[in-house]
């Protein structure tokens, strides 16, 4: 770890690389999941999908107690915070299918969650409606225990993006439309050619839906993410930067690597570790 500070009750760490950052962030989940099993039997926990998350992923299958790791995944609860509406069942893009390919299908959780948008789940509105209602009861009924999240380009939490991110959102799943800086990410991230193909539609977990559970966990590599990181960080407490949220969350901690962490270096933000 190069440096550690705190913003609001925010905890921040910087690291070296996007390797260390996943490497420690696993880790410390590992720790908070086995003591929530310890504690209640299971631990229920909301994934992000997308290439940011790749290092933290990896190194999480790697806490498998099969593998003689800190986790009993048979006793995890997977719900996963957001999918685009319209894309094909099995496009690589659904970010259902990339939880599938990073986690999902590697470890034996007990119980994996999907959230159905795609165009054979949600042809109209009604169907939407159906699935917000269906996901949003799950949610209520096994409350997160964990949330494992990042952090977009224009500092949106799952889907959550400025223009329709609200703190004291009634809804726990909504149906939202994306910006063009967000939908210009998912071309920068490579899984897009270009914009024209990227949905202009996605559910999304709400802010409180996120913010309500017990501890949060936010991995942000790469230069990419170095203003959003800077606003979530040191700039204003607002909507307009649906991240700052977690400045005043009880439990947050945000892992970021040199690169993303560029202006909280610049800035001397915390204090250094090496």
């Amino acid at each position: 770890m190069i440096a550690e500070g705190k913003a609001g009750r925010l905890n921040v760490r910087i690291y070296e690389d996007r390797a260390a950052l996943g490497k420690a962030a696993a880790s410390d989940a590992a720790a908070a999941v086995k003591r929530v099993i310890d504690e209640k039997g299971y631990c229920s926990v909301i994934f992000a999908a997308a290439p940011s998350q790749n290092e933290f992923l990896a190194a999480l299958c790697e806490e498998d107690s099969r593998r003689g790791g800190r986790i009993d995944f048979s006793k995890v609860h997977a719900y996963h915070m957001d999918e685009y509406v319209g894309l094909p069942e099995d496009a690589p893009q659904g970010f259902g299918n990339f939880l599938r390919r990073g986690i999902f299908e590697k470890v034996p959780f007990g119980k994996v969650e999907y959230l159905r948008a795609s165009r054979e789940y949600a042809p109209d509105e009604a169907a939407v409606a159906a699935e917000i209602e269906r996901y949003s009861r799950l949610l209520e009924e096994d409350p997160a225990d964990l949330v494992f999240l990042g952090i977009g380009e224009n500092g949106h939490i799952a889907f959550n993006d400025p223009h329709v991110a609200r703190f004291d959102d009634p809804a726990m799943v909504k149906l939202v439309s994306l910006d063009e800086r967000c939908r210009m990410q998912q071309v920068h991230d490579g899984c897009f050619a270009c914009i024209e193909e990227v949905p202009t539609h996605a559910l999304t977990l709400t802010v409180p839906a996120l913010a309500g559970a017990g501890e949060l966990f936010c991995m942000v590599p790469a230069a990419t993410k170095e203003e959003a990181v800077g606003l979530t960080v040191l700039g204003e407490i607002r909507e307009k930067v649906p991240a700052t949220i977690m400045r005043i969350h009880p439990h947050a901690t945000l892992y970021v690597d040199r690169d993303s962490g560029k202006k909280l270096l610049e800035a001397h933000f915390g204090k250094q570790t090496e």
